[in-house]
């Protein structure tokens, strides 16, 4: 099973790794990256959507390169903060993709990350709707990423 709270899953890390962000959409996943230090989640890429197996060759790939020692997923909570089917699918995504790639995942709460990321996109950066397709999922993962790295910082309070 994936881990839930932050802490345990930023205490496995070794010195220097880094986190990868995923933010599976249903024809996109979008991928951030953090730096060494754990500090800063940025956009990495978008990769297609693809059987499990293929998608996890892609990501192993991306985890050896860049030394990952682990994987955040966003989970797809209901608004009122449910665990629906959605949020399932995506909990058991993640515990598929952890153990073919070997490395532990945990998953954190997405919910609203792509509509603030199109907010953004459209009122503070003025793109048109076709470059906002190109990096709508890669700012999603991050924008996701960013907030699981905020509430797993050593000072932040634990979550259950």
């Amino acid at each position: 099973m994936p881990l839930f709270n932050p802490h345990d899953l930023r205490n496995l890390l070794q010195s220097g790794q880094r986190i990868l962000g995923l933010d599976p959409g249903s024809k996109t996943i979008g991928v951030a990256l953090t730096d060494v230090s754990l500090m800063l989640a940025s956009p990495f890429i978008g990769l297609k959507r693809r059987k499990l197996g293929e998608n996890a060759q892609e990501l192993a790939k991306i985890v050896r390169a860049q030394d990952v020692g682990a994987l955040v997923v966003g989970l797809p909570l209901s608004l009122d903060g449910s665990f629906g089917p959605a949020a399932r699918a995506a909990s058991d995504w993640t515990q598929a993709l952890s153990e073919k790639i070997g490395i532990p995942a945990g998953v954190w709460d997405e919910r609203l990350s792509s509509s603030a990321v199109n907010r953004f996109l459209i009122q503070d950066a003025d793109m048109t709707r076709g470059r906002r397709a190109e990096v709508v999922d890669k700012m999603a993962a991050a924008y996701m990423l960013q907030g699981w790295l905020d509430a797993s910082r050593p000072e932040a309070p634990e979550f259950c």
